[in-house]
């Protein structure tokens, strides 16, 4: 399906995790002077990854995770890393169930915001954590 407007979300037949995908690769592939048409995108990706993961947290909580990354990776490239913050952060308490992958892209992008914040030494520990994570098996 291609992706080049939020209307692919809202096309009758989507799916759910498909519109969700969509919404983030509408956010994700706008212009930096785009700004405020990535955020709403992103923020209602997230929206509606919340209410999926309310109905079925085991299968849809990486949707979540990924959408809360994203977003906090568009509010930190627009120099908003007040905003991004707490997005890293619940993507970090969410991810820790999961687990893998998941965790180490969302420690690395709380550092990030940490990083932007000029809270060195917590973007320390952060990063220190992640390094600290097991390798993925072979």
């Amino acid at each position: 399906m291609t992706r080049n407007s939020p209307d692919d979300a809202t096309r009758k037949g989507t799916s759910a995790v498909d519109a969700i995908e969509g919404l983030l690769a509408f956010a994700a592939s706008r212009p930096r002077w785009a700004a405020s048409a990535a955020i709403n995108s992103a923020s209602e990706a997230i929206s509606r990854s919340r209410a999926l993961a309310a109905q079925s947290p085991g299968e849809h909580l990486p949707l979540l995770t990924r959408c809360l990354n994203t977003t906090a990776r568009l509010m930190l490239a627009r120099g908003r890393a007040t905003e991004a913050l707490p997005l890293a952060q619940e993507a970090v308490a969410l991810s820790r169930s999961i687990g893998g992958a998941s965790l180490a892209v969302s420690l690395h992008r709380l550092a990030e915001a940490q990083e932007a914040l000029q809270r060195f030494g917590d973007a320390a520990a952060t990063l220190a954590e992640a390094d600290r994570l097991p390798p993925p098996p072979d």
